[in-house]
């Protein structure tokens, strides 16, 4: 692992010592995820309760600024201000390069009118059918590794050409069989899985805007 990255699983695993046993998932899961963003693709993220805002949560260090300025190009800024000189400036000064995240639990009226005609069960996996594209990568978050509608968003994904990373507690669960890497954080209770999911997907935040914008 390159230099600038190791730094950052030096730092997770000095505050989270448990989580050395599982070192080696946590860097497959960030190489697909770096994977996928060089290829020119988009993370796809779904979890239920806490895990839900965990999957906002994501989200909205991904689409802009973690740590790190991250201005938009030259190009752009120029495009931009010769639309419009004003308002293209200051657009220009604000906006910060995204690495596209889609939080599927962020769209309500969607969700609630597919659970009510169809089936709540397979909200994320309608989501994943009409969202995703060969290339991405969803994030199925569950902290028992055996959430149905996790399970069956991440069968969608696989059919559609799309890496799966589960992020879940000891058990693994059924999303461990289904993912292509499968973290597995070392607590069998629900907070104490959760509150080690948070340091782990930091951690892929900072190493992702570290590889692209550092």
């Amino acid at each position: 692992m390159q230099e600038k990255l190791q730094k950052h699983m030096d730092l997770l695993i000095s505050r989270y010592p448990e989580l050395g046993s599982i070192k080696d998932s946590i860097i497959f899961a960030y190489e697909i995820l770096e994977d996928t963003y060089t290829a020119g693709h988009k993370l796809l993220i779904a979890g239920n309760g806490g895990s839900a805002a965990d999957s906002e949560h994501i989200a909205g260090e991904l689409m802009k600024k973690f740590k790190i300025a991250r201005p938009v190009a030259p190009d752009f800024a120029k495009r931009l201000c010769s639309i419009d000189p004003v308002i293209g400036s200051g657009l220009a000064h604000k906006l910060e390069r995204p690495l596209m995240a889609v939080p599927l639990v962020a769209h309500e009226a969607l969700t609630t009118a597919y659970s009510n005609d169809v089936d709540s069960q397979n909200v994320f996996a309608q989501q994943l059918f009409g969202f995703g594209r060969e290339g991405d990568v969803f994030l199925g978050i569950s902290t028992s590794g055996d959430s149905k509608n996790i399970i069956n968003a991440a069968v969608v994904a696989k059919a559609l050409g799309i890496k799966v990373i589960g992020l879940t507690g000891a058990n693994g669960g059924k999303l461990a069989c289904v993912a292509d890497v499968a973290v597995c954080v070392p607590e069998t209770e629900t907070f104490m899985i959760q509150e080690l999911h948070l340091p782990i997907y930091h951690c892929w935040c900072l190493m992702l805007e570290d590889h692209f914008f550092g």
